[in-house]
């Protein structure tokens, strides 16, 4: 798991995550449309935050690793 944690926080993870929520903004707003599109278009602009701000949301949800 550390791996992937480490993958999201680079520079290729941090876009990665924006490209996923501007996916997820467009296919809200243009595929389903409605309020559930309006709910997944503001659900994009989480990924679209976490990799501008450098965090992966998984660093927050799993505990963390001790190194024995």
């Amino acid at each position: 798991m550390n791996g992937l944690i480490g993958f999201m926080r680079s520079l290729w993870g941090r876009a990665l995550r924006v490209l996923l929520g501007v996916a997820l903004i467009y296919v809200g707003l243009a595929v389903v449309g409605g309020t559930v599109g309006i709910v997944v278009a503001i659900i994009g602009l989480l990924p679209i935050a976490m990799g501008v701000w450098g965090p992966c949301l998984i660093e927050f949800v799993l505990p963390k690793q001790q190194n024995v």
